[in-house]
């Protein structure tokens, strides 16, 4: 069966509800990669994701340092038109090539953000992007009428179809949609980080701004298949294991709440990733979610969140969990 889609805010793109992320696929040579990936493992994943259905890639500049989008370009070369999907890839990240371990330094210069956008065009190998995004506000003083103003710019220029937002709040996102439509915004959103679901969801459904969340597992905790041991094995280039959510009591948390998800997949003949997925997809406002793989056994794992509507029960259930594990922080339970 086909992949149900759903409308990306007011834009003209009906998505699958879930969408390829390649945030891993940038590799591990950098200072938030996962650790070490092989790219023929990578265009496999994208190719066998869009053979199930999917219709999106969310991608970054700064993912492996460009080397994301280049492994995207190259997958993408393999495909007859009428077969690619819908691109999206952010800006506002500058790294220094002579220290990829140092921190990319979140810039929102206009100039900036044209030279970036000019680099992504070339590594994707496309003529316009889908979905071009802010990827965290600006530390280099920057206001966002001058870098919110510069992506509607090159949106009526015809170089992006669509301009979004990420990691954005609810004043940054008021201040805005003065200056021009949000048509998207991504949060981090997971059964464990939740806090989208006070003010930016709630804001986003109000304003017919189309929602994708990143990490709906949580970087692997809420897979089922994570372990106290193999969070303490994480290789240093992985940046999970300087997370905080993958060591101590929060990691006990977390591997319980990944384990009462196991009867809701049992109940629907799934798996815990699809079910973790699912979750984020049942809050009002959240068009897509964004999910990561580094080979296609790991895209069959949780494809099925991209159909499957837990009922009111299964939520609740999960919410009980939340609760009695003390996993993360945020609301529950999705309104009805």
């Amino acid at each position: 069966m086909p992949l149900p889609t759903r409308r990306l805010g007011r834009t003209d793109m009906d998505i699958t509800r879930v969408g390829f992320g390649a945030w891993a696929v940038g590799g591990g040579d950098w200072s938030t990669g996962w650790g070490a990936q092989d790219d023929r493992d990578s265009i496999a994943a994208i190719h066998h994701a869009l053979e199930r259905g999917i219709n999106w890639i969310d991608t970054a500049a700064v993912y492996g340092l460009g080397h994301s989008e280049e492994v995207v370009r190259r997958a993408l070369a393999e495909l007859p038109a009428e077969r690619r999907p819908y691109v999206f890839t952010k800006c506002g990240l500058v790294w220094d090539d002579n220290d990829r371990k140092a921190f990319p330094k979140p810039v929102g210069a206009p100039a900036s953000l044209r030279r970036e956008l000019e680099a992504s065009l070339r590594r994707l190998g496309v003529e316009r992007i889908d979905l071009y995004q802010v990827h965290r506000p600006p530390g280099d003083g920057t206001p966002i009428d001058d870098y919110w103003g510069t992506l509607l710019e090159m949106k009526r220029e015809g170089k992006v179809r669509a301009i979004g937002l990420s990691n954005h709040n609810v004043a940054q996102l008021e201040e805005a949609e003065h200056l021009g439509h949000v048509d998207t915004l991504q949060p981090p959103f997971s059964a464990i980080r939740r806090g989208a679901a006070d003010a930016d969801l709630p804001w986003c459904f109000g304003h017919d701004t189309g929602v994708i969340v990143y990490s709906p597992m949580q970087a692997g905790l809420l897979t089922g298949r994570f372990s106290v041991e193999r969070a303490a094995a994480l290789p240093a280039d992985d940046w999970r294991s300087r997370s905080a959510e993958f060591a101590g009591e929060k990691l006990v948390r977390n591997l319980r709440l990944a384990d009462a998800l196991a009867p809701v997949a049992h109940r629907h003949d799934t798996t815990v990733p699809a079910v973790a997925v699912a979750w984020t997809l049942a809050w009002p406002g959240v068009t897509g979610a964004i999910v990561g793989a580094r080979d296609p056994v790991q895209v069959d794992g949780w494809l099925d969140a991209g159909r499957l509507q837990l009922s009111h029960e299964d939520l609740a259930e999960i919410a009980a969990a939340i609760e009695a594990t003390g996993a993360g922080a945020g609301p529950t339970l999705p309104p009805r």
